[in-house]
């Protein structure tokens, strides 16, 4: 079966036995790239003991210490919630997630965040994000584990490896691949700082501006040739400035 070019991140996971947990259900699958932001204990005999035989995805598993390095090169973010969230991001259930990683991972590298086991991504990580996807559960019983949340994503992973998507007639393909999350992140501090400078954005009194524009254009998905194309706007504004000040 061809590689997957999707990575399932896990951040700051308490318990290592959970880990251990994911990496039995990504071996199942035929995934294999783990990526664990700062976890509280690991390596760890509970890990590998859980992980029951996917042994080589933990020893291939890579750790780091923040979400920007374990995003670094992904073209696509989707962020896993247990409840709904009021983000303005368009929320998937597993199988319209599956559907969209698989289309994406063709063309570029896709992650999947999972948040921690007592209170999930942080809004900061949240806006990191294009997508959100949540698991619909009983509404007496909401509670997830972990693992088993990386295992139904990677059960609809599974079924749509293998068969081809089709296109609805009329469907635009992408000409340029996405803008991949250290873009993303390169942009937003240069709007930052265009905005600071042209008055419009208070550094004393930021409100959530720079989260809403984080979020609309995460939810617009915008291409490597769109980021050049608003970095050159924004260079231009910096030029025109600098020249009207020195006049």
């Amino acid at each position: 079966m061809n590689h997957l070019r999707v990575r399932f991140v896990l951040v700051e996971t308490s318990h290592p036995g959970n880990i251990g947990g994911a990496a039995r259900a990504m071996k199942n699958m035929s995934l294999d790239q783990l990526v664990l932001v700062n976890p509280k204990q690991f390596p760890c005999a509970e890990a590998t003991s859980r992980a029951s035989g996917a042994d080589d995805i933990l020893m291939n598993a890579s750790v780091v210490k923040t979400v920007d390095e374990a995003l670094n090169g992904c073209s696509l973010v989707i962020g896993t919630t247990a409840r709904p969230r009021n983000l303005y991001l368009p929320e998937l259930d597993p199988r319209e997630c599956a559907e969209r990683v698989m289309d994406e991972s063709l063309k570029g590298e896709v992650a999947v965040l999972f948040g921690r086991e007592d209170s999930g991504l942080s809004n900061e990580e949240l806006d990191r994000c294009n997508l959100l996807m949540r698991i619909p559960t009983s509404q007496d019983y909401s509670s997830l584990n972990l693992g088993a949340a990386v295992q139904v994503l990677a059960y609809e992973l599974m079924m749509q490896r293998g068969t081809q998507l089709k296109r609805p007639v009329g469907e635009v393909v992408r000409q340029y691949p996405l803008a991949t999350a250290d873009e993303m992140e390169g942009l937003f501090g240069h709007i930052e700082k265009v905005i600071i400078e042209t008055g419009f954005l208070d550094p004393e009194n930021p409100r959530q501006v720079m989260r809403r524009l984080r979020r609309l254009f995460n939810r617009a998905e915008v291409d490597h040739n769109e980021i050049n194309i608003l970095r050159g706007i924004l260079t231009s504004i910096n030029s025109n400035m600098g020249r009207s000040r020195n006049v």
